[in-house]
């Protein structure tokens, strides 16, 4: 009985790999749309699906980036700028892209573009230090989506929607995994609404990798600046070395960050061109091994974990 048991088992994984192993057809008549394009993830990617034959359009924020990645690329490849807070810009930018598509509708839209915000303590913070990352990756990101919603339906093709192991896990105060937890519940909703259509939608949950978006220099600086606004007693409470002591933490989480950036694009490409696509892609070794199955752990192993990387304060009791 055992042996047609394990053999149903090694039976049934063939055929899951196998599954995912299976590719569409025709690339080179899909078109797909990527923000975020500057730099990190987004620059890879635009530049890989090139190479693969996708018509790739580009949004970046520069003009700059914009024509250092067109220097980079195909002739297939089109670059557009794109303010992803700004709806006017959206709204005309999605005009210009159906306009590009035309009948063909528009086979993937992945977005891409975020930014992290102020990484500080809540009690240092005030409304608007949520502003920005709120504003960019989750109303930027729906803004997007549905502008260009109706040309992917017409594809019936995928929404891909880049998240972050901080999306399942608040690792520290700011507005940045709020906007990621908002990612995942919208991306969520629309992956159900849009089955009917025929329309995959996946998200994609990064772990720590070494980008622009997380250069420990700007974290730092913008956490300095915060710190010379606060009132004496959060200082007092705080102590004066605690962004020395909070940084020295940090040098411990180093082993945890990736640097292969291509591990987030083969999450995109699996999802653009699987027959199969799978819901939610963690990528990178830390997200796998560590962040994500922490997610899935009780409350109080997810603080004694997390609280352990965290610097201890000078006074906590000067309230």
């Amino acid at each position: 009985m055992f042996i047609w048991v394990l053999a149903l088992l090694v039976f049934c994984g063939f055929l899951w790999n196998y599954k995912r192993q299976l590719k569409i057809a025709n690339i080179t008549d899909k078109y797909i749309f990527i923000t975020g394009c500057d730099t990190g993830f987004g620059n890879l990617a635009a530049r890989t699906f090139d190479k693969k034959g996708f018509h790739v359009i580009a949004a970046c924020l520069t003009e700059s980036k914009s024509t250092a990645l067109k220097a980079e690329t195909s002739e297939r490849l089109h670059t557009v700028l794109l303010d992803v807070t700004d709806p006017e810009n959206v709204k005309r930018t999605a005009q210009w892209v159906k306009n590009q598509v035309g009948e063909k509708g528009l086979w993937g839209l992945i977005n891409n573009a975020g930014v992290l915000g102020v990484l500080a303590p809540t009690d240092w913070l005030t409304v608007e230090d949520y502003r920005e990352p709120i504003e960019v990756n989750l109303f930027g990101l729906i803004n997007v989506t549905l502008n260009l919603l109706p040309l992917v339906k017409k594809a019936r093709g995928r929404v891909i929607n880049v998240s972050s192991v901080g999306g399942r896990l608040a690792l520290g105060g700011g507005g940045y995994t709020p906007s990621k937890y908002a990612v995942e519940g919208f991306n969520d909703s629309l992956r159900r609404d849009m089955k009917a259509f025929g329309v995959h939608v996946s998200c994609i949950e990064p772990g720590l990798f070494k980008t622009g978006l997380s250069d420990p220099v700007k974290v730092t600086e913008k956490k300095l600046a915060i710190w010379k606004q606060l009132s004496p007693d959060i200082k007092q409470q705080y102590g004066e070395g605690y962004i020395e002591k909070s940084l020295d933490k940090l040098k411990g989480t180093n082993s945890f960050v990736n640097m292969d950036l291509s591990l987030v694009v083969e999450c995109m490409d699996h999802a653009l061109t699987s027959l199969f696509p799978k819901t939610h892609y963690a990528a990178g070794r830390d997200a796998k091994t560590f962040w994500i199955p922490l997610s899935h752990m009780p409350a109080v192993l997810q603080d004694f974990l997390l609280l352990k990387q965290k610097a201890e304060l000078a006074n906590p009791k000067a309230v």
